[in-house]
């Protein structure tokens, strides 16, 4: 069934110009230039089924297919291209982030080993949690940024098998610890083990985990694809057609599919993705550099930084260093808890990656791994002026000095 909408870019497009170009309607005269929201449950539909039609909007609707194409061209994800007969784009687009979550950890065999960096993204710790008491799977906590334990790990010895599945996220959600990715898909590839990748923090303009191995890459697309802090959505990209099959399949029988309205607001933010993304970063870099010199702060974790763990590795295998920062200022958890309540222009709220600077301390949760700092706060860098940001957080840090000082 020919599809409306364009679905292939010359590979010399870059990122910043498939976030705009791709997912577009064919150009024949009198055509939008936007895809238009269908908002139907069901399609006219007779005889045996072909592949490709629309029968029923759980299985799939002409929306989500723009913003799928989209995001497989920004992945640079392309296994229709290659050849190989798949019905739809390499990206299956969910209802949630944890709905993209679970539809790859559905990929994990009864009984497997599911290898994870202890810092990760909370939610996901823990669902991997509530599939290990119920006896799904087993799951193995690392420390990402240690090559060789992780690769470890993942081969197993004796009687622990190799992992069915190691879960990257690189920079780690909070702690922005960088994983070395080429090195530890190379290592799981060894012994046959899955590798996922979730690319939330980093997004396809900072890294491609598929060209660097990865067999499936995973996105909230809540937070920096969408940019406006209005819809919740994720999706699962994959050159696998087998893989991209399974997730599709969980997606439909699982009943874990987006509104189209709330796709289509996505594929609009992500038109501007490369420009929001290139506006945080250069102020989140900015940003960390001024707090690294200032006396009212403890500790600041970004990649840019030269003397960041993950500095060479960042620098090695991403295009950008990210617009999440880690900062923990003076007077410990209370003084933290200053630091976020002085805040004006800064919103204190639990997502990121919007257009609109977002902090939080992360141990005010009590499922945070408890190796995160209790005084840590994960900042999310907008878009707004770099100086306004900065003075913002000068008054905040004047209230965590006070109460490093005793005089609150």
């Amino acid at each position: 069934m020919e599809r409306p909408h364009t679905s292939s870019h010359p590979a010399a497009l870059s990122p910043d110009t498939l976030a705009v170009s791709a997912g577009r309607p064919a150009r024949t005269p009198g055509a939008a230039v936007n895809p238009a929201v269908v908002l139907s449950s069901t399609y006219v539909s007779q005889g045996e089924p072909v592949a490709g039609e629309h029968l029923y909007a759980r299985s799939g609707t002409p929306t989500w297919e723009p913003f799928e194409e989209a995001l497989a061209a920004l992945e640079r994800a392309g296994h229709a291209a290659a050849g190989r007969d798949v019905d739809g784009p390499p990206a299956v687009v969910l209802a949630s982030g944890m709905a993209a979550i679970a539809a790859v950890l559905a990929l994990v065999p009864v009984g497997g080993r599911v290898v994870v960096p202890r810092h990760a993204y909370q939610v996901t710790l823990v669902l991997l949690r509530e599939l290990a008491e119920r006896g799904a799977l087993t799951v193995d906590l690392v420390d990402v940024a240690d090559t060789e334990a992780v690769a470890a790990a993942v081969r197993g010895g004796g009687d622990v098998p190799p992992a069915a599945m190691l879960w990257l996220e690189s920079p780690t959600n909070p702690m922005l610890e960088v994983a070395d990715l080429p090195a530890l898909v190379a290592a799981a590839h060894e012994v046959a083990t899955l590798v996922a990748v979730d690319n939330t923090f980093a997004t396809p303009l900072g890294q491609r985990p598929l060209a660097l191995g990865a067999d499936l890459v995973v996105h909230s697309v809540t937070k920096y694809l969408a940019g406006h802090s209005d819809v919740v959505l994720g999706a699962v990209v994959t050159d696998d057609p087998a893989l991209h099959a399974r997730v599709v399949a969980h997606r439909t029988n699982h009943g874990a599919i987006a509104g189209p309205f709330e796709v289509w607001l996505a594929l609009r933010g992500l038109r501007t993705l490369a420009l929001r993304v290139e506006r945080s970063q250069r102020s989140a870099a900015e940003l960390a550099r001024r707090l690294a010199a200032h006396p009212a702060v403890v500790e600041v974790r970004h990649p840019s930084l030269p003397d960041d763990p993950g500095h060479a590795r960042a620098t090695a295998q991403m295009d950008g260093y990210g617009s999440i920062l880690g900062v923990r200022p003076v007077g410990g958890a209370a003084g933290a808890d200053a630091f976020v309540a002085a805040v004006r222009l800064w919103v204190p709220a639990t997502s990121l990656g919007g257009v609109e600077s977002t902090l939080e301390r992360r141990r005010r949760f009590a499922t945070e791994s408890l190796t995160v700092p209790e005084d840590l706060v994960r900042m999310s860098v907008g878009i707004e002026d770099v100086d306004d940001l900065w003075a913002d957080l000068g008054t905040a840090l004047d209230a965590a000095l006070q109460v490093a000082r005793g005089t609150v």
